[in-house]
């Protein structure tokens, strides 16, 4: 046998025993691999620090809740400006610890084996941190979120002048609130995320139908004063002294409006005891009572009217209409619209 052929044979021993030594290496290094693969590598941590490292699946799930999804005794705090409402959050957020596992053996399945295995025989790997993942029971935090919507939630106000108890009040407009459940749900486990337990409510502003610059004019009669006001928004835009209803004919008091305006209006009788002598019809003219400027009130016969009768003015003297001078009765027909209230207090 020549020494070319013995070094040949050599040369094919050698090859298989590095064969068989490389695929011996390698499988026992996917079987290695495969043995770690529920195993959390080096390097990995909670965002509060707590190592995870070397932890087998069912530890480091135990451990995550354990750090993070414990917190009975410290309630979740939400606010609005300065109030404050508590519940207790973690009946409705929990850990989602199979989540927060598949990031924490990432390294295990999602890096190429090769880097893996080289990452085993050199000792590095990257420090990764574990950011809390939150899972929410959305029928369980929107109710204990109603719960606080109920004292949160309030009906935009509209701005009104209006009889109250016999007496004339006055209502400034205002926005509602209305707390938005879903954002405020995210906002909860953003905070959570971030091992915070406190967070701010989301709200919402309704706005109210009429604002006081919106609010328009009203007629405000005081009967006692003898006083006619005309309100702008809020703001009382002119006063006219009136003549009332006389005794056994009184103004009727309560809320009413202009339901027509009257130039030069006809006088019609109404058929009433009072008006028996009178004729039918009185068309206008500088014997007609209602003077100029008729405005009419869904009250049964009752107008805001002129009259030739100055000197009545600022008594109880009509028959249950409200009297105005002419001059001042022309200049409220102005300002007026049909539709406009009239409130009428004692």
């Amino acid at each position: 046998m020549s020494s070319r052929s013995n070094l040949v044979k050599a040369l094919i021993a050698i090859s298989t025993i590095l064969m068989f030594v490389t695929s011996t290496g390698l499988t026992l290094a996917l079987a290695n691999d495969y043995r770690m693969r529920d195993i959390v590598p080096a390097e990995v941590h909670l965002t509060d620090g707590t190592s995870l490292s070397g932890l087998d699946r069912d530890s480091a799930r135990e451990l995550m809740i354990d750090r993070l999804d414990g917190g009975e005794e410290d309630p979740f705090t939400v606010s609005l400006g300065d109030r404050h409402f508590t519940f207790d959050v973690d009946d409705a957020v929990g850990i989602d610890a199979d989540a927060m596992l598949d990031v924490a053996l990432s390294g295990r399945t999602s890096t190429p084996l090769a880097e893996r295995m080289f990452s085993q025989i050199t000792g590095e790997s990257e420090s990764v941190a574990v950011v809390p993942i939150y899972q929410i029971d959305e029928n369980a935090l929107t109710a204990s979120l109603k719960a606080i919507a109920s004292k949160v939630d309030t009906p935009p106000v509209d701005a009104a002048i209006f009889i109250d108890q016999g007496r004339i009040a006055k209502r400034s407009s205002a926005y509602g609130l209305k707390l938005e459940v879903e954002e405020t749900a995210r906002r909860i486990t953003q905070a959570l995320s971030a091992g915070v337990r406190r967070a701010e409510l989301c709200v919402t502003e309704t706005p109210p139908a009429i604002a006081d610059e919106a609010l328009g004019r009203t007629i405000v009669v005081s009967l006692s004063e003898r006083r006619l006001r005309l309100y702008e928004g809020m703001d009382v835009k002119k006063t006219y002294r009136v003549a009332v209803g006389a005794p056994g004919h009184s103004t009727p008091r309560g809320t009413w409006e202009v339901i027509n305006k009257r130039r030069m209006p006809t006088w019609r009788n109404p058929g009433s005891a009072w008006a028996a002598d009178m004729p039918a019809v009185i068309p206008p003219g500088v014997n007609n009572p209602l003077g100029t400027r008729a405005l009419d009130l869904n009250a049964t016969a009752i107008r805001i009217h002129g009259t030739t009768k100055n000197y009545s003015i600022g008594t109880a003297a009509s028959r249950g209409c409200i009297r105005m001078h002419r001059w001042d009765v022309e200049a409220l027909f102005e300002l007026v619209p049909v539709g406009t209230p009239v409130l009428i207090v004692r």
